[in-house]
């Protein structure tokens, strides 16, 4: 614990100003998307509300990456609408906790880590479809709901939406160059509503989405048999949210460092989650992760300590109890475009000017995982694809490297130097080096350059040496690293082969 105090760093070296207008930045743009969501789900509207503060005040405490906001995301709520929908809230909220279990061991067996396996294209990949699903999300708030059919704005409420829209995004553009004191975004928020109320302008407004008034979040047990039939159902349902939710918090955490240029810990920022989700599960919220957007939010306003995640926290807590009546009068307007120009800036303009230069595979990643999120708007099966993808494309360029330099030593043995390692991948090339028949009675293979990786290398070098023994000949391995020869070692009575001690070649021992 003494660490997370610690994070919060000397108050003489933090800009208390930028951490609080952030965090009351992110508060405004996360309202609405916690509301959209939670009705995309079927859910009550303070079912997203709750997530929003539990989510958020958890993990500014416990988490690993100051300046990262977390919220009732989307990507994981779209994961249990068909839940909630077939079996009711109750299981929803079962699934939630569930999940958070999940989130919380992965992070105590340090698995956490492996997110570092996510190639750039893959990143960029997700940024980018995740850009243009906030974008989207944004779009579709011009549209109207009368007697249950939903419609586009035409007329005067489509100028007037558009011409706040555009309103607000010259303020978050143009406010910057004049001070960067304030978040721009709050200022446009402010301006805005401050225009719609006093010139009495109609347009649409938070309200018109649901009303954010409320209570506290009260302990709930889930009302669900305690039955293995019951974890049946939630179980596949809280598995890929957990997922989806990890990815997506520690994608957004190595997103922060890269902007901060600080180190995040990836372990500690799953037990985080996994902590809030639980939480979530047991007190009404409908669960969620780190959110990109308003991290972004956040980030931009000059938020770098947990304050502005927790001022943002409380923020909604605070309207949920009290300020309702007043942010509920927010045009919609503000909110979408602050909100587009954050999909705009969390879009890598960058893999555009690098397109001609990136490998085709890495270019075909990219746009493969974009794709596959804005379509099913599932993150993980998107990166889990792109990490395929690539790791067998590494795989394929590994296995053509392999090569063997021959040439006769001073007894007339014949050597084997091998380049490239040796795996799965380029076991058929490494065999096919090989003249059983033509080669002197005993070879050296030389390992200096090479090593040995897996099973089927073990394999590929036992099919070698059983030739040469056929023909009564000699194979000796020579310059093997401690782990290539542990690897043999562990392999004894599968595999007998000759090691040849060089007092020339030396490996350091493992520490």
């Amino acid at each position: 614990m003494e660490n997370t105090f610690l994070s919060f760093q000397s108050l003489r070296n933090v800009n208390i100003k930028n951490e609080i207008l952030a965090g009351l930045t992110v508060a405004m743009t996360m309202i609405p998307e916690s509301l959209s969501f939670a009705i995309l789900a079927g859910l009550s509207p303070l079912t997203g509300l709750y997530a929003a503060f539990l989510m958020g005040i958890v993990t500014a405490f416990l988490g690993g990456r100051p300046g990262m906001v977390s919220g009732g995301a989307g990507a994981t709520v779209v994961v249990l609408i068909a839940l909630a929908s077939a079996h009711g809230v109750e299981y929803l909220f079962a699934a939630v906790a569930l999940a958070g279990i999940i989130q919380l061991l992965v992070g105590v067996l340090k698995l956490g880590k492996f997110v570092r396996l996510i190639p750039q294209p893959v990143m960029y990949g997700f940024l980018n479809g995740l850009a243009v699903i906030i974008f989207m999300a944004q779009v579709a708030q011009f549209k109207v709901l009368e007697n249950g059919v939903s419609s586009w704005m035409e007329g005067s409420a489509l100028a007037i939406m558009a011409g706040l829209t555009m309103l607000t995004i010259a303020i978050v553009l143009i406010f910057p160059k004049i001070t960067k004191a304030i978040p721009s975004s709050l200022v446009a928020i402010i301006v805005v509503f401050g225009l719609v109320y006093f010139l009495n302008i109609d347009t649409k407004k938070v309200i018109d989405i649901a009303s954010v008034s409320g209570s506290l979040p009260s302990f709930h047990i889930p009302n669900i048999p305690f039955t293995i039939e019951t974890l049946k159902i939630i179980f596949p349902y809280a598995a890929i949210m957990a997922g989806v939710g990890l990815i997506e918090s520690l994608l957004t955490l190595n997103m922060v460092d890269e902007i901060t240029n600080t180190k995040g810990r990836s372990n500690k920022e799953a037990c985080a989650q996994g902590i809030a989700n639980i939480t979530n599960g047991f007190f009404g919220g409908m669960g969620g992760c780190a959110m990109v957007a308003q991290t972004l939010v956040n980030i931009d306003a000059g938020a770098r300590t947990r304050i502005s995640a927790i001022i943002g926290a409380v923020t909604i807590l605070t309207i949920i109890l009290a300020g309702g009546p007043i942010i509920e009068q927010i045009p919609m307007a503000a909110l979408v475009g602050v909100m587009m120009m954050v999909a705009i800036g969390t879009f890598e303009w960058v893999s555009f000017r690098i397109i001609t230069k990136m490998p085709k595979s890495d270019i075909f990643v990219g746009m493969l995982v974009a794709i596959i999120t804005v379509l099913l708007h599932n993150l993980a099966l998107a990166v889990l694809i792109g990490v395929i993808i690539s790791a067998l494309v590494f795989a394929w360029d590994n296995a053509k490297r392999i090569r063997a330099k021959k040439s006769i030593d001073e007894m007339g043995n014949k050597v084997y130097e091998i380049y490239g390692p040796l795996f799965f991948g380029s076991t058929t090339a490494f065999a096919e080096k090989f003249d059983a028949l033509g080669d002197p009675d005993k070879i050296i293979i030389d390992f200096k350059e090479s090593r040995i990786v897996d099973m089927s290398a073990i394999e590929a070098l036992k099919k070698v040496t059983e030739k040469y023994t056929a023909n009564n000949k000699e194979v000796v391995l020579k310059h093997l690293s401690p782990d290539c020869i542990q690897l043999l070692d562990n392999a004894s009575g599968f595999i007998e082969v000759n090691l040849h001690e060089d007092p020339t070649y030396k490996v350091m021992p493992k520490k």
